[in-house]
């Protein structure tokens, strides 16, 4: 897209550039969120999804790292909708928002002193993953950071090597996304999604002290599990238990609603989409384009 939030202000992508030098770079000292806009061809308008939540989720990250808010989540609201606006995208997009340390100074040090700062772009985007064919996962030999390494419930942009080493294992032994344990060996979430397993109509999600992110996305499909009258529990997840799950499937911002048809080579309940995810994912697609009034608080419109 041709126009990005820099230093306080929209301008064109190619004005916005850093020193090499920039501490972001070199040491990983940064936040980030990514947030779905929806294209709605027959308003020809975008529904940005929870941006709210995400922009408080940006500034949680940003406490964690030990820097003063910047903005409050209202006024980052304000200036993705303008971005979106300049940008005209007809078509669904994916903006990133995050804050970074701007200064050149050596040293792997956290503080205001050090120049937090926001910027934004947005990127068009379909499917991160498709939502109608189900996922190979391989349960990888790296773990999930610890809450007293880098907190997981912190969106730390140095923290996704981590991501990045479990995906590519994954891949590399023919899968599609990685399964993370954490240091218990309980499992923990994949490379950049929530996971949730159904068993006997019974949703089971790990708790946040399994070092996972805490999903927004996450977070919507507990309660419209609930709303459907379907139980949702909160637990440590054995590895085994992926394999007997009668469904397996993740929930993310960039993935929206994906299921597993197989892990480590062996196929999930029928290996195809189950009637669990399948009417979540229903009634998500719908929510999303401004199709369930009873959900329109969750959007908002560009």
């Amino acid at each position: 897209m041709e126009y990005v939030f820099f230093k306080n202000k929209i301008i064109k992508e190619e004005k916005a550039r850093v020193p090499l030098a920039t501490h972001a770079l070199q040491y990983g000292t940064g936040v980030f969120e990514g947030i779905r806009g929806y294209w709605n061809k027959n308003e020809q308008a975008i529904y940005l999804f929870q941006p709210l939540e995400h922009f408080a989720r940006l500034l949680q990250s940003a406490k964690i790292m030990g820097w003063s808010a910047l903005y409050s989540p209202d006024e980052m609201v304000v200036f993705a909708r303008s971005l979106v606006a300049k940008n005209k995208p007809a078509s669904d997009i994916y903006i990133r928002p995050f804050i970074f340390q701007a200064s050149t100074k050596l040293g792997p040090l956290l503080g205001d002193e050090l120049q937090p700062t926001l910027a934004m772009y947005l990127v068009p985007i379909g499917e991160y993953f498709s939502t109608s064919k189900g996922l190979k996962g391989r349960v990888v030999s790296w773990r999930r950071l610890d809450d007293s390494v880098i907190p997981p419930r912190a969106k730390v942009s140095g923290t996704y090597v981590n991501s990045a080493l479990a995906r590519t294992e994954a891949q590399e032994c023919g899968a599609d996304e990685a399964i993370f344990l954490n240091h218990d060996g309980h499992v923990s979430e994949a490379s950049s999604a929530n996971i949730f397993i159904a068993r006997s109509g019974v949703l089971i999600t790990p708790p946040p002290s399994a070092n996972i992110l805490e999903g927004i996305t996450r977070a919507l499909v507990m309660e419209i599990a609930r709303e459907l009258g379907i139980s949702v529990i909160e637990r440590d997840i054995d590895r085994s238990e992926l394999y007997i799950a009668d469904e397996v499937f993740l929930t993310g911002t960039a993935c929206q609603i994906v299921y597993f048809s197989a892990i480590d080579g062996k196929k999930i309940g029928s290996g195809r989409v189950g009637q669990i995810v399948k009417r979540l994912q229903e009634i998500y697609f719908k929510t999303v384009h401004n199709e369930l009034p009873e959900y329109a608080s969750w959007l908002v419109k560009v």
